[in-house]
């Protein structure tokens, strides 16, 4: 089972289901909308030509897309992302352009841990802010998902926004707008990264032992 399959199987039901109160509150636009909405507006790098070109060399391989994460994540987790601007700017151009992935993107959805949520969302966010148009919704997703795991719900919906205006026909973008409505537990995405990460891990490392620093 996909992560769409499995957020498709659990908002049909959460809707059938009266009982939202175990749910996060339904988001309403209020003052502060502005200012999250700005903390993930687009940097002067999304639109420079030398990392737009970088972004464009894709890699025609989930292994090595789902590798680049793993090593992008790594930098952060250990406090060396900055060090080496240069080689952190390619490698993150990389994991932009892999995420148009769809395996790529669903290994993304469930690489943290509870451990390192905080952490994945600051990479995240740093990718999305930095994305050129056109490969902004899957990463905006994938930020949506780790945001309404942790409970920020008006972020999750911000992401969703810019996921929206980059790709309106977007699929998962309106599977997460429907779920995070349904008021889906937070722990939910939780139990579903649980379950559904290793098959995913398995699918793209041809069954070899998880790679995730997450564990």
């Amino acid at each position: 089972m996909k992560f769409r399959q499995y957020l498709h199987a659990g908002s049909a039901l959460m809707t059938t289901n009266t009982d939202h109160q175990k749910g996060l509150p339904m988001y309403s636009q209020d003052a502060d909308s502005i200012s999250i909405a700005q903390s993930i507006s687009p940097l002067a790098l999304s639109t420079d030509a030398v990392f737009l070109a970088q972004v464009a060399k894709r890699s025609k391989s989930t292994k090595v897309g789902a590798v680049c994460v793993i090593d992008l994540a790594s930098h952060f987790i250990s406090g060396t992302i900055g060090n080496d601007l240069v080689a952190d700017q390619e490698l993150s151009s990389r994991v932009i352009s892999s995420m148009r992935d769809i395996q790529v993107r669903d290994f993304a959805l469930g690489s943290h841990s509870e451990a390192t949520l905080q952490i994945y969302s600051m990479m995240w966010k740093y990718l999305l802010r930095i994305a050129p148009a056109g490969y902004v919704a899957p990463i905006a997703c994938v930020l949506a998902a780790l945001s309404y795991e942790n409970g920020d719900v008006p972020l999750a919906q911000s992401c969703l926004d810019r996921a929206y205006a980059d790709e309106p026909s977007y699929s998962l973008a309106a599977l997460l707008r429907r779920v995070f409505s349904s008021s889906w537990p937070p722990e939910a995405f939780s139990q579903m990264r649980k379950e559904l990460h290793p098959k995913v891990c398995a699918s793209i490392f041809d069954g070899a032992e998880e790679l995730s620093l997450a564990q």
